[in-house]
């Protein structure tokens, strides 16, 4: 929908400044400084979190006053709006306490319910991808994944591997893991965006939320590549994602649930 890109377009690099601002102000500081608090499912929230949230939020309701907004931090706004912006403000929060440079901020933009833009972010890296499911981008050149013929010379990525057997029991991951060629973790919102490039080639995560989810679709859809819940449903109303590419993704289905 061009009117969606549109807005996205506007909005993407004031919203990938307030990203970079406040990531690197946080980043690798103090624990204490980062102000780490543990939220009621036990994950971890920063201050930089909170900042970037609440920065896009008012970004979004100066320029679209009449969108909609969901956000991990700060919940939702206007949700039977027709434009309904999702956020999360740093996918990987582990990771960015942890020092790890792998976290993202997420942005999608959704129009009567189905995500038409989304972008991953790296802000210490300053890498940005973003799709609007026809097209995928990497920092302004157009992306593809990688045509991989087969599994044996994959590269599967995974967020955390032990999330896997508690959020995914019935799944034969440790099957999958025997057929590629390796597998790494800490992926994350990043794990995507290394799918969207030419970097890997099977992102899965067993657990997820709408923030984590709305921004992915459209890049990897954009970057010619399959995005569904485990089962193969339709990945914007699922809870768990599986992407790869056309050529693997049904294989890679087949071996998790035979």
């Amino acid at each position: 929908m061009e009117k969606a890109q549109e807005y996205f377009l506007s909005l993407l690099p004031e919203a990938t400044g307030i990203s970079k601002d406040v990531s690197r102000r946080f980043f690798k500081k103090p624990l204490e400084k980062i102000g780490i608090v543990q939220k009621a499912d036990a994950s971890p929230v920063t201050a930089a979190d909170i900042e970037i949230e609440s920065r896009l939020r008012t970004l979004i309701e100066k320029k679209f006053p009449t969108h909609g907004i969901v956000g991990e931090e700060s919940g939702t706004t206007k949700s039977d709006a027709d434009f309904v912006w999702v956020l999360d403000p740093i996918d990987g929060t582990k990771s960015f306490i942890s020092g790890v440079p792998l976290f993202t901020t997420l942005v999608a933009l959704l129009y009567k319910g189905e995500p038409q833009c989304g972008a991953i972010y790296q802000p210490i890296l300053d890498e940005l991808v973003w799709g609007n499911n026809k097209e995928c981008f990497f920092n302004g050149t157009a992306t593809h994944i990688r045509d991989t013929p087969t599994l044996k010379e994959a590269t599967l990525l995974v967020t955390d591997a032990h999330d896997m057997g508690v959020h995914q029991p019935n799944a034969k991951f440790t099957e999958l893991t025997q057929e590629v060629r390796f597998w790494r973790t800490w992926a994350d919102g990043y794990g995507y965006a290394l799918l969207a490039t030419g970097y890997a080639d099977i992102m899965l995560d067993p657990i997820m939320n709408p923030w984590d989810i709305m921004a992915v679709i459209p890049v990897i859809k954009g970057a010619g590549g399959v995005i569904s819940d485990f089962l193969g449903a339709d990945a914007a109303k699922g809870k768990s994602l599986l992407a790869a590419s056309y050529r693997l993704h049904a294989h890679v289905q087949k071996i998790l649930f035979p």
